[in-house]
């Protein structure tokens, strides 16, 4: 399943957007306050931003004009009260790429995150590189050189997560937030028989990648010299 960002404190609200997401095929991990979401899209790949401009620690048209001054350009749309035109305006001018002001039917709320989903340019700003592999996120696919292999979804997710944080430990918390999600029961060992089977994927290919173990922290992604 695709997996969006969901930044909504008003809790029922949140939980009929979830729902409605979940019944068209796409996950959403919840984020009550900017702090909590701050930390969220650094640690997974998110195919989309939902995006509420009035949560309790700011003002979430400030949070996006963060991210896309710090490069980070996933798809998003701003949900908002205010339905003055140059309240549109400021939203898309700060780098929204949707707006739906409340309140809102949810089927158009699905529509349109399943059409940012499907930009041609969104699906090729997916495609991840590192030293000598090359990920495809629509294609749960890793490829070096003339070799290609199939990712499972938590393999996926797991990869995407320490190409994002190159050049650093991703800590197991945030590893099995991005594979499995926000209140997810997990298994105790589940994250290493994933990053194991991760290794054995890249060594048949002859990559020069490593995945590394920083003992009682977490991973990270290099290259072997």
């Amino acid at each position: 399943m695709s997996r969006v960002a969901l930044i909504e404190d008003h809790a029922r609200l949140a939980q009929m957007i979830r729902q409605s997401l979940s019944a068209a095929g796409i996950e959403a991990d919840t984020f009550g306050k900017l702090s909590e979401a701050a930390y969220g899209v650094k640690q997974a790949d998110y195919a989309v931003l939902i995006i509420d401009r009035g949560l309790p620690d700011g003002d979430g048209l400030d949070f996006l004009r963060g991210l896309r001054a710090a490069g980070q350009m996933t798809p998003s749309i701003m949900l908002t009260a205010r339905d003055a035109l140059h309240d549109r305006i400021d939203g898309l001018e700060t780098g929204a790429d949707d707006y739906l002001t409340k309140p809102f039917a949810m089927s158009e709320l699905v529509a349109r995150v399943r059409t940012l989903m499907r930009r041609p340019a969104v699906l090729a700003a997916l495609v991840a590189r590192f030293a000598d592999i090359t990920v495809d996120p629509q294609q749960q696919a890793m490829c070096c050189g003339s070799y290609s292999v199939q990712l499972a979804p938590a393999e996926l997710q797991i990869l995407l997560a320490l190409l994002h944080g190159a050049g650093q430990t991703v800590r197991h918390s945030a590893l099995e937030h991005a594979a499995w999600g926000l209140g997810e029961s997990v298994t105790p060992n589940a994250l290493e028989v994933t990053v194991h089977r991760l290794r054995k994927k890249l060594m048949g290919m002859g990559s020069a990648t490593r995945i590394v173990n920083t003992r009682g922290a977490g991973f990270a992604i290099e290259m072997y010299v």
